[in-house]
């Protein structure tokens, strides 16, 4: 089946748009959970009830930008729920227990210090000023917000220059990426040794000088540091951008290329993150119409049916996967919905109302005939991974791209 345009859409009856602004809505309130721990009430968006039942940062981010077409003052509250996991220090950790710690079967795998840690000791992309001031209000009214800014500030810029680094591939979101292959190698996630890089890193208190100090890797990634000058923005603090192009922008190959230390290795394999800043509102023009027209409207690399997959076509490395596919096989091609979106943000930026059209009506249709599932195959657009997935609701920004529009 083919998507319509929005503009062939009905405006009454059983119309295409509404069925998926209604999917979106259905699940976010279907995997809505909210309660007591220790005296401190909590209410956030399980990503998937039956997969990942607990608070994931990034995750409640885009729930509660979804969220806000339906429900604002869940908006809120979910990140509230953040702050609220929040250290004295400003600390606010990638994974977020509240309803019970960690199985210790699942140990090995995540970043706690302990089997009864209330939250992991690493972090995920720092969205949350920039989701709080699309969703909510001012982030700058809000002075615990700033204080994980500080944290981030002291503790993840190694240099000195704004970046951030990271200590491992899923600091970044993006797991099983093959563009951590060249950093970790057999410890990156989904291979072997990747229990054996959290316990190296737990050993080090998930420390970002002191894993440097002692060898790293660590990485200054582009994803990550997207979305940190995008919350910095939203605090009115000077912007990262300037600093994330002249460190990591490759000017030969037209894209973005993460920076491991030591070393200075540029792993250079083509994924969806290579294209993020595109969602900056203060990257140079020239650089942005680069990365559309060299790559992102490029039906051999990044603009497949169902764009933008997450692993450029035209790379090796590229696995599309399908219904028997491996689990490593996320982050490694298929299409995400939050990846589309923020692509999608860019596009509309820069005038490519064409190929923004074209990537939501894309996604809009695997929705409608697969629901929100955790990705979808670029090609058929089938859906792969968890099923009810909450921040596949960032659909419904597609579908109502007036609504949709965030702040500058």
């Amino acid at each position: 089946m083919t998507p319509r345009r929005r503009d062939e859409i009905p405006t009454h009856g059983e119309d295409f748009v509404p069925s998926v602004v209604e999917i979106a809505e259905g699940v976010l309130r279907a995997n809505w959970v909210e309660g007591v721990r220790e005296g401190v009430r909590f209410g956030y968006t399980r990503p998937s009830p039956s997969r990942y039942p607990w608070q994931w940062y990034w995750d409640s981010c885009f729930a509660a930008i979804a969220r806000r077409h339906f429900d604002p003052g869940r908006s809120r509250a979910e990140l509230e729920t953040l702050l609220a996991a929040q250290r004295d220090d400003g600390f606010i950790g990638h994974t977020i227990f509240w309803e019970g710690s960690v199985a210790l079967s699942r140990l090995p795998f995540y970043n706690v210090a302990s089997p009864c840690s209330f939250q992991t000791g690493t972090i995920q992309p720092p969205l949350l000023a920039w989701a709080w001031q699309i969703a909510v209000g001012d982030p700058r009214t809000e002075p615990r917000i700033a204080a994980q800014a500080d944290w981030l500030a002291a503790n993840r810029d190694l240099e000195g220059d704004g970046l951030l680094w990271i200590v491992q591939p899923d600091e970044s979101g993006l797991d099983a990426s093959p563009k951590f292959d060249p950093v970790w190698g057999r410890r990156a996630c989904a291979r072997i040794g990747f229990p054996l890089l959290v316990h190296r890193n737990r050993r080090l208190g998930f420390d970002a000088r002191r894993i440097r100090d002692r060898g790293g890797p660590v990485l200054c990634e582009t994803l990550v540091n997207t979305l940190w000058s995008l919350s910095l923005q939203a605090l009115g603090r000077p912007s990262a951008t300037p600093a994330l192009v002249e460190r990591l922008w490759d000017e030969d190959r037209g894209l973005f290329l993460d920076e491991a230390q030591p070393g200075g290795a540029r792993p250079g394999i083509a994924t969806w993150a290579s294209l993020a800043p595109l969602a900056l509102p203060d990257l140079p023009e020239g650089i942005g119409r680069r990365l559309v027209e060299e790559h992102l409207l490029d039906e051999n690399r990044f603009l497949t049916p169902v764009a933008p997959p997450s692993v450029s076509a035209s790379e090796p490395s590229y696995e599309p996967g399908g219904s028997r596919g491996p689990v490593r096989r996320y982050w490694r091609g298929p299409t995400w919905v939050n990846s589309a979106w923020l692509l999608w943000l860019g596009l509309r930026r820069l005038g490519y109302e064409e190929g923004a059209a074209r990537i939501a009506d894309g996604v809009i249709g695997a929705v409608e005939r697969e629901g929100l599932r955790e990705y979808y195959d670029p090609r058929t657009g089938a859906g792969l991974g968890a099923e009810d997935f909450a921040w596949s609701a960032l659909v419904a920004e597609l579908a109502n791209p007036h609504e949709g529009e965030s702040p500058p």
